[in-house]
């Protein structure tokens, strides 16, 4: 069954790419200068949206690798596992963030806030630049997802130090921003545990959540030709790509020429629920009291 991919941006990643470098070095230049961990952390942080863009872009080139002998499947997994990754890491950098801002609650020092605050609005205006770049392509991709996720949780910090920024220099109070890193975190804390969630029951060959097989069985079975259908599996290869196969045993035995419309109009029945890769097993009189799914 022919299928279109959702082409991503890449052009919008390499730009993503360069500005999320250059807060970086800006944030750790001011940082240091201002005396400010927050801005620091802030530039680790971007240093890993940088590492992790780069690493998804690396990723969907790997992905468009022409399949092999080898890897009949081809190399679309390699986005599936960059989001894995990218969230993990941004998961274990979270929590490295919540360690630095506890040890900032029990021993405040002071920060030059004017500082902090230019610094940091100049990473917001990038982050939110990128945010905006990668937005569109963040619903085509688990990959750019979590990019996406990287940069927003990265603009959302950014803000944070921008108020911590404020609030340091116009009243002295040093406590913000660690209480503001803390809600932050807990926020990327939640939206990467449900990246890791959906990755992980792709890898896992799990049923996609928006398919129920018992309608598919249903669907397939109100056919007049069709007896029942067993043996089912479906699974996705990435976040667009969903495959099923199955075996269909018929009520008849028919001929080759007369089973091709059959065929057609479960793969009907299968394009309705997004299926786009199928393959069906004809039969007649087989399989007797199998199931429809095959247990071990």
């Amino acid at each position: 069954m022919p299928h279109q991919h959702n082409e991503v941006n890449k052009n919008n990643l390499i730009i993503v790419i360069i500005l999320n470098f250059s807060i970086t070095i800006a944030e750790v230049i001011g940082g240091i200068i201002a005396g400010s961990l927050s801005l620091v952390s802030d530039a680790l942080h971007n240093l890993s949206d940088g590492v992790a863009i780069i690493i998804s872009y690396l990723a969907i080139k790997i992905s468009q690798k022409q399949n092999n002998e080898r890897l009949t499947f081809g190399y679309k997994r390699a986005e599936i596992l960059a989001a894995l990754f990218n969230s993990v890491v941004l998961l274990s950098i979270s929590i490295y963030l919540f360690k630095e801002a506890y040890l900032k609650i029990i021993n405040p020092q002071p920060i030059d806030g004017l500082l902090m605050i230019i610094v940091a609005m100049i990473g917001l205006l990038a982050n939110f630049f990128s945010v905006l770049l990668l937005k569109k392509d963040s619903q085509k991709s688990l990959n750019i997802k979590s990019a996406y996720i990287h940069l927003l949780s990265d603009t959302l910090s950014s803000v944070g130090v921008v108020i911590g920024g404020i609030l340091i220099y116009f009243y002295k109070i040093y406590f913000v921003d660690p209480i503001l890193t803390f809600l932050i975190g807990i926020y990327i804390i939640k939206e990467c545990l449900e990246i890791i969630s959906e990755t992980v029951e792709i890898l896992m060959q799990a049923t996609p959540k928006n398919i129920d097989i018992n309608k598919i069985k249903e669907g397939i079975e109100s056919l007049n030709e069709v007896k029942n259908i067993h043996h089912v599996h479906i699974w996705q290869l990435n976040d667009s790509d969903i495959h099923f196969e199955c075996h269909i045993n018929l009520k008849e035995n028919l001929t080759v020429t007369k089973i091709i419309p059959i065929y057609e109009k479960i793969e009907k029945i299968l394009k309705n629920h997004n299926i786009n890769h199928l393959t069906i097993q004809i039969e007649y009189e087989c399989c007797q009291g199998v199931g429809l799914i095959k247990r071990a």
